[in-house]
């Protein structure tokens, strides 16, 4: 075997393991972006689930207060009589959904925990038992949920729509 021959076989090795290599990667970004695409998919679906479940039961077990008493855009302050006294004062009552930057965060009296991180956006949209828009919280009756989540890097976007009718009201 000559040096050329050499050189040659090296060359050709050199390419393929380059192109192999191309390849991997390639097949690592799309298998990242696929996971964090099925991450913003579930945190999103749980979130918007959890918070629907919630509005949906507001006002449930009392007649004296509002089901809803902050009826913005992305920030919906809820009541709920847990302990059967007739008024949603005691902790675990008043529930506190807001966005936070990009962290979808619930406060029960507790402190605002984190829901789900990597929310682009969250729009609240609030309608009267007509069902026109509405931003007075004792007229609201339906809400429209609409929640973008982002996987990480960016990857992934999602937007989850729902509505949802309040029960006690």
């Amino acid at each position: 075997m000559t040096l050329t021959e050499l050189l040659v076989a090296i060359a050709l090795l050199s390419t393929t393991l380059a192109a192999t290599l191309t390849a991997l990667e390639q097949g690592q970004r799309a298998y990242a972006l696929g996971a964090a695409r099925v991450e913003a998919q579930q945190n999103g679906r749980i979130a918007l689930e959890r918070l629907a479940r919630e509005i949906r039961n507001g006002g449930a077990g009392g007649v004296g207060f509002d089901a809803i008493s902050v009826a913005e855009r992305e920030r919906v302050v809820l009541h709920v009589d847990h302990d059967g006294d007739g008024r949603a004062d005691a902790r675990g009552e008043t529930i506190t959904w807001r966005l936070a930057g990009t962290v979808l965060r619930r406060d029960d009296g507790g402190g605002a925990q984190p829901i789900v991180d990597g929310v682009r956006s969250l729009v609240l949209e609030y309608r009267d038992a007509a069902g026109r828009s509405t931003t007075i919280p004792g007229e609201v009756r339906t809400v429209v949920i609409t929640l973008t989540t982002v996987g990480a890097g960016g990857a992934g976007a999602m937007t989850l729509t729902t509505q949802t009718r309040l029960r006690a009201r």
